[in-house]
């Protein structure tokens, strides 16, 4: 159970990555399959030559980040369609993946590179004998909000309410001479980076990458995304950044009780599936106003309020103004 705290708060990094390009930006980007694996691959190669693990972090984010502009520049320059281009890089990461890996012991290309001899960080929780306990689960929970909490403070800067009205209407912000071609790219290396340290994160979490680690990661980032929205809405940034967060261990949990229930490994795409499609139809079957959810994100409570004491005052002000005259 806990074990799924701390994967559930690890892979909030990544829906937090998956929640820019998906619901800020409008954009369909499949890339995050690859550049998951491009973290992992970056930290392990630089774990394994024993560099430092929040080095080895900074590097994946920066690999990620390349790997996501590039996608957006084959969209925006190149005048490819955004599923298409973001496909076309997914599959190119895979052969990059490979040769990243090969650098760890000097071959060619190789598909599994191990870390669990090396120091991670996650050694220190390790070695205070936290790791598994709801100490770890505290510590993750407040990295992760500290990182929501930057990327609430980023769109709320000129640059990331460009990066919105860009996600929102295109046409409408470039007629204020906003360069959407190059919101279009940071955001998409800013999301692939993001991916890219959870990658990082995993893999040093797990002791190990492997190339097929991001196989259907989108579905994974998808469905945190979606599953918190479906009950904290995407009105205000800084609660729908939060409901990423919510979904991410929300996942992880629902995991985590299928297979305790029996079902195998192989059915964790299949229940990936399942919770995608419950969390769509969540808002469908109005589950979040019967929770009172409704209220807390549109704030329903204090507009009824409102109209009665206008229309109460009304009567008393006309009075007043014939008694001037």
């Amino acid at each position: 159970m806990i074990g799924a705290f701390e994967l559930g708060l690890i892979y909030a990094v990544v829906a937090l990555g998956v929640y820019l390009t998906f619901r800020i930006l409008n954009f369909p980007d499949l890339t995050v399959d690859g550049s998951f694996t491009t973290g992992a691959a970056v930290a392990a190669v630089c774990l394994s030559y024993d560099m430092n693990p929040v080095l080895a972090i900074l590097l994946s984010f920066a690999a990620g980040a390349i790997a996501g502009a590039i996608t957006g520049v084959l969209h925006t320059y190149g005048k490819i369609d955004g599923l298409l281009a973001g496909i076309l890089t997914m599959i190119a990461l895979w052969s990059v993946n490979l040769r990243i890996m090969g650098i760890s012991n000097g071959t060619a290309a190789l598909s599994n590179v191990g870390i669990r001899s090396s120091e991670s960080a996650f050694s220190g929780l390790r070695e205070a004998g936290l790791l598994g306990t709801w100490g770890a689960v505290g510590i993750l929970f407040v990295a992760v909000f500290v990182l929501k909490l930057v990327i609430d403070w980023f769109l709320s800067t000129d640059l990331g309410l460009s990066i919105q009205a860009t996600g929102n209407n295109e046409q409408m912000i470039r007629s204020f001479g906003v360069n959407t071609d190059a919101m279009k790219i940071l955001t998409l290396a800013l999301s692939n980076g993001l991916v890219a340290v959870g990658g990082a994160l995993v893999a040093q979490y797990t002791g190990s990458a492997d190339i097929s680690m991001g196989v259907g990661l989108i579905l994974i980032g998808l469905a945190s995304v979606i599953l918190g929205q479906a009950f904290f809405g995407n009105r205000w940034v800084w609660l729908a950044s939060f409901g990423v967060i919510v979904g991410a261990v929300l996942y992880r949990l629902v995991i985590f009780a299928a297979l305790s229930a029996g079902l195998s490994n192989t059915d964790v795409r299949l229940i990936t599936a399942v919770i995608v499609v419950i969390a769509l139809l969540i808002p469908r079957f109005g589950i979040g106003k019967r929770l009172g959810l409704d209220r807390l994100m549109r704030g329903k409570q204090t507009e009824p309020a409102a109209a009665p004491a206008t229309t109460e005052a009304e009567p008393a002000a006309v009075p007043a103004k014939e008694a001037q005259q």
